[in-house]
């Protein structure tokens, strides 16, 4: 894992309260030990599904960037082809701004459909969460071409550790596709937290997933 530190002015000297709270890591523990112990269970079936649907390896790895701008590997279930990224390029952006979504992205495997709607290709980052690098809530982890791209007031987003769910999440994630209403919802987050607020959006998120919205 790289220790790499990229950092910005715009973010604040002062640490945010909620990268010194006891109650949120151990929420961000004990959260992190139930879903890799639903990992272990869910592996071994996700790994055969995915190896049969397309070549390639089974987990896909990602430097992206956390906390004051810490570079990390975050790693997840793959749910495109293999050659994915080579094929970006090629793909239109129905976002505006630095975040890239389409939403019937053709590289995306029939599995990996299934994996996204359901959210399952993200357990692997309880590990990333167990370690220190994540937390359950916080802001969706930029990745390096995002932050090459950064103007001042992005770097503010990094002020928190980045989280398996959050703001946008929770508020629309799949129509949510202007980068600067995502920065403004990592914000607001910030201004927003407290420890109860993470239960809140951990909440949210639940049922977000069980009704199976938001996703793709």
């Amino acid at each position: 894992m790289s220790s790499e530190t990229t950092s910005s002015p715009a973010i604040a000297e002062a640490p945010h309260p909620s990268t010194m709270s006891v109650f949120k890591r151990c929420i961000d523990i004990l959260g992190a030990i139930v879903g890799l112990l639903i990992l272990s269970i869910i592996f071994i079936p996700i790994a055969i599904l995915i190896r049969l649907d397309s070549p390639g390896p089974i987990l896909y790895a990602q430097e992206r960037y956390g906390l004051r701008g810490r570079q990390f590997t975050m790693r997840k279930f793959r749910s495109m082809v293999q050659n994915a990224d080579e094929l970006k390029a090629l793909i239109p952006n129905e976002s505006k701004g630095l975040v890239f979504k389409n939403q019937n992205d053709p590289r995306v495997t029939q599995i990996g459909r299934f994996l996204r709607k359901t959210s399952l290709d993200e357990f692997p980052q309880f590990w990333n969460v167990l370690r220190g690098d994540m937390s359950l809530v916080g802001t969706r982890p930029p990745t390096h071409d995002e932050v090459c791209q950064y103007q001042q007031h992005h770097w503010k987003r990094l002020n928190v550790k980045p989280g398996m769910t959050g703001e946008w999440q929770v508020n629309g994630r799949s129509s949510v596709k202007d980068f600067e209403e995502i920065v403004n919802l990592d914000l607001r987050y910030q201004h927003r937290w407290t420890p109860f607020y993470d239960l809140v959006i951990l909440w949210k998120t639940l049922m977000i997933l069980i009704r199976r919205s938001g996703a793709y």
